[in-house]
């Protein structure tokens, strides 16, 4: 199984972020994901990410969404997360205001796995009092140490 922890680095988290729409939330989290990987321009990944938006919002509800996609050139998976200042319209099932969001991009080939890592972000992310203390959090460290934190404590064997 894959960790959070080979996803997501801390320089790929921003807290308390300015964001005005779901397009601009977007740019800012493929702009993110990009440090993780030189075969993959901001560009390329918000093409995919509003490709994938436009087949169906990708809001969970309560507040968080979790854009994703596969893309081609890239061997390994990578994340970003932000937590905005104020909440946006995502157009979440639920149409509460989206203001945790974490993107994750998989190699195209990455099927199964891609599966797998979305079927874990949504556990992690239906956990309430997680949610709850990433939006107490006022910075980037705070949340990556809450997100590792969270996934080694809910290890499966």
């Amino acid at each position: 199984m894959i960790k959070i922890a080979d996803l997501i680095t801390e320089d790929c988290i921003a807290c308390d972020i300015e964001a005005s729409s779901k397009k601009r939330s977007l740019e800012l989290l493929s702009e993110l994901v990009a440090r993780r990987s030189e075969a993959m321009t901001p560009t390329a990944i918000f093409n995919k990410l509003i490709s994938r938006e436009k087949l169906g919002s990708t809001g969970l509800g309560y507040g968080v969404a979790l854009p994703h996609a596969r893309m081609e050139g890239s061997d390994t998976a990578a994340a970003a997360f932000i937590k905005l200042r104020e909440g946006i319209d995502f157009d979440a099932f639920d149409r509460q205001p989206v203001d945790l969001l974490f993107a994750l991009v998989v190699p195209e080939h990455f099927t199964e796995e891609h599966l797998q890592i979305l079927a874990r972000l949504a556990e992690m992310f239906s956990d309430s009092a997680l949610c709850k203390q990433l939006r107490d959090c006022r910075d980037a460290g705070s949340l990556h140490a809450l997100l590792l934190e969270w996934d080694h404590s809910h290890g499966t064997s």
